[in-house]
């Protein structure tokens, strides 16, 4: 092998495990009061989406959607939990997060944390639109 090469040979693309463990590290170490808010959400990860979310969301590509909220959000709740009523998700997509990876300049781990506390704003009732607003008031 020459100088300057680095060998590959012996590294692995992350699991399931893996990336499951990177979004328990990223909810571990929001506020305690986001977390509290956030009791009972059900994190999932998985490689993809399924065909129906796909379908549903009008995506092209299974790699568009790198994460999801399924439920009912903070400000949609009744003052009473409904019986039957299927617990809050957020879905991470690993093969979509570990290309959006791939393609920038950011760690996996911050890839991560940004599609889970975008999936937790979800969760407290923000839009698309808000969190973006947010994160360019942030950003300045």
């Amino acid at each position: 092998m020459s100088a300057g090469v680095v060998a590959f040979g012996h590294l692995r693309a992350p699991t399931l495990a893996d990336v499951e463990a990177l979004a328990d590290a990223a909810y571990a170490r929001l506020p305690e009061t986001f977390r509290r808010l956030s009791e009972g959400v059900v994190i999932q990860v998985v490689d993809f989406a399924d065909d129906e979310t796909l379908d549903e969301m009008g995506l092209e590509s299974e790699f568009d959607l790198l994460g999801l909220f399924r439920g009912r959000g903070l400000p949609d709740r009744g003052a009473v939990d409904e019986t039957g009523a299927l617990p809050n998700m957020i879905w991470l997509y690993r093969r979509p997060l570990l290309d959006a990876w791939c393609d920038g300049e950011d760690t996996l781990e911050a890839v991560v944390t940004h599609v889970l506390v975008h999936e937790i704003g979800h969760h407290f009732g923000l839009s698309d639109a808000d969190m973006e607003a947010i994160e360019r008031e942030a950003g300045d």
